[in-house]
């Protein structure tokens, strides 16, 4: 149950900071340099990516740092997780698609990072808070 209620509380966490990030607050950045390949979002793929990253942070990261009562870990481990899988995505993009902006490559890294960061950590301080 506790895998449940810590899965749930990281859906609203990572949809609006990513939310925030790819419609306000990089949104020209991404229009500028990815413009000649975006089109319009798919929806269910974007909803499964979500739930697999999220997945991920829990089973390796929130639980984890849950079970051990450390948030530090899971702002540190959460940031390495967000690493590892956002420069798995934009590494495979710049070896595979023609003219890939390095710049997105790099942006797009720091932002995983970042975001691991913050969906692991308040995960485990609101689950800390409520349970």
């Amino acid at each position: 149950m506790n895998y449940i209620w810590a899965y749930l509380i990281s859906i609203p966490i990572f949809v609006f900071f990513d939310l925030l990030w790819l419609g306000f607050v990089a949104k020209g950045f991404y229009q500028d340099k990815l413009g000649y390949l975006l089109g319009e979002v798919n929806w269910p793929a974007a909803i499964i990516f979500y739930l697999v990253f999220l997945f991920g942070v829990l089973v390796f990261v929130t639980m984890p740092a849950i079970e051990n009562n450390n948030l530090i870990k899971a702002i540190l481990m959460g940031a390495l997780f967000g690493f590892v899988t956002y420069a798995t995505y934009d590494l495979t993009n710049q070896a595979t698609i023609k003219d890939w902006p390095v710049a997105v490559t790099i942006i797009d890294i720091i932002w995983g990072t970042v975001l691991g960061s913050i969906v692991a950590g308040a995960t485990v301080w609101i689950y800390r808070i409520l349970f």
